[in-house]
């Protein structure tokens, strides 16, 4: 009779804990859960000595053991419930944070730079994982046809913004639109370098999800708040 009671106190323990972990009315549902749990566990400990028998009874160390399973169990789900309101506290503490970028530029993954009609460019970056010896970045237009091209030497690690000027090499203003960016480098061995483009992206306001809160840059979509590069 013990044995069965854990193993059912065990399954409702189990279907507690997921539910629990679903929602945040979930995790209200999962501590009264828990609480029926310890209350149906101890009603039939109680029951189970009563009804045991005098000439056999039931090992204090297999009673110790029970208390054990149902106190490890009751402790988890309070242990859930206490990180869902902490994960809850820090989502809410990273919405005001990112609340703060509303009205900013910021550098995100991308290789665009925008030019617009009074042929100012919008600013990019680079983001190198390593030193490079040599570094070239070449802007096209939507044709694949080179209208910038500059070299650098000796770039350090990290994220680094530039500003291009919106004209090509002839000393002519571009037109209008969209171009692409395109990054190559190498270190002092001479071996490639996988470098990160990083475009500006202007932040219109902020979302709550799932995985956190994101930034809504218009056109440019959403991003997390751990691919913001550099705020401009």
């Amino acid at each position: 009779m013990y044995a069965n009671a854990s193993s059912k106190a065990a399954a409702a323990a189990n279907a507690s804990s997921a539910s629990g972990s679903a929602s945040t009315s979930g995790t209200t549902a999962a501590t009264s859960n828990t609480q029926d749990l310890s209350n149906r566990f101890l009603t039939l400990l109680v029951a189970q000595m009563k009804n045991q028998d005098p000439l056999n009874p039931t090992d204090n160390s297999q009673v110790t053991s029970q208390i054990a399973q149902i106190n490890t169990v009751t402790g988890i789900n309070n242990l859930n419930d206490t990180l869902g309101k902490i994960t809850g506290q820090i989502d809410t503490s990273q919405q005001l944070q990112a609340s703060s970028l509303i009205g900013h530029k910021v550098l995100v993954p991308g290789n665009e730079v925008k030019v617009g009609s009074d042929g100012t460019a919008t600013a990019f970056g680079v983001d190198l994982p390593a030193d490079a010896k040599k570094m070239s970045i070449t802007i096209t237009d939507n044709a694949g046809n080179v209208v910038h091209k500059s070299e650098y030497t000796d770039q350090a690690a990290g994220v680094q913004s530039f500003q291009w000027d919106g004209k090509d090499a002839s000393g002519a203003q571009v037109d209008p639109g969209k171009y692409t960016i395109n990054i190559s480098a190498q270190d002092s061995q001479g071996d490639d370098i996988k470098a990160q483009g990083l475009d500006t992206g202007y932040v219109d306001g902020v979302v709550s999800s799932g995985s956190g809160p994101k930034l809504d840059l218009g056109p440019g979509g959403l991003v997390d708040l751990n691919n913001v590069y550099q705020i401009l």
